[in-house]
């Protein structure tokens, strides 16, 4: 994935690639796994561990642009940023279909992932939700991610759901 490409006023998007937040590596690796058994390419599967989240979190910020600000895109950014700063890793996989995603989606879910974004030219879509979580309210550029936490604040998503008490096995869900 060429990184130039997939910019969007100097930050890092996607566009037809699912974004997927793990609390650990072993999940992240578990979730690789199972997506080459349904059948994604290993070509189409990228990995960040935090330390290299964070790295490319601290590019986007110097080189985002203000009108990064007016679409979600430096929020988002930044609630990556509150994830990575717990240990979170990531997994950016190809997906342009959206029942790709989906599959994707369900696929990665019963393996602890947190959240997987799927990336479009004009929105951003979340494609996992949790029982336990609020509905989600309202976002804007000012009252920036609406995490769909009690406190609203991205980081509560890591101490919500530690990688300890995740499910592991995809059959127990």
């Amino acid at each position: 994935m060429d990184q130039e490409e997939h910019t969007s006023f100097g930050v890092f998007k996607p566009v037809g690639h699912t974004v997927i937040s793990f609390p650990s590596a072993e999940q992240a690796d578990a979730a690789r796994t199972a997506l080459g058994r349904l059948g994604v390419a290993g070509d189409a599967i990228l990995s960040y561990t935090d330390r290299e989240m964070l790295t490319q979190i601290d590019r986007d910020i110097q080189a985002a642009s203000p009108l990064a600000s007016i679409g979600q895109e430096k929020n988002l950014v930044l609630a990556h940023k509150a994830l990575a700063e717990k240990g979170y890793h990531w997994l950016i996989v190809h997906t342009p279909e959206d029942e790709l995603a989906q599959q994707v989606a369900a696929c990665v879910k019963p393996l602890g992932a947190e959240r997987a974004q799927l990336y479009g030219h004009f929105i951003i879509e979340e494609l996992i939700t949790h029982a336990d979580a609020p509905p989600q309210v309202a976002e804007s550029p000012d009252r920036k991610l609406d995490s769909a936490t009690p406190s609203g604040r991205e980081e509560e998503r890591a101490e919500l759901r530690p990688a300890e008490t995740r499910r592991q096995d995809p059959h127990s869900a």
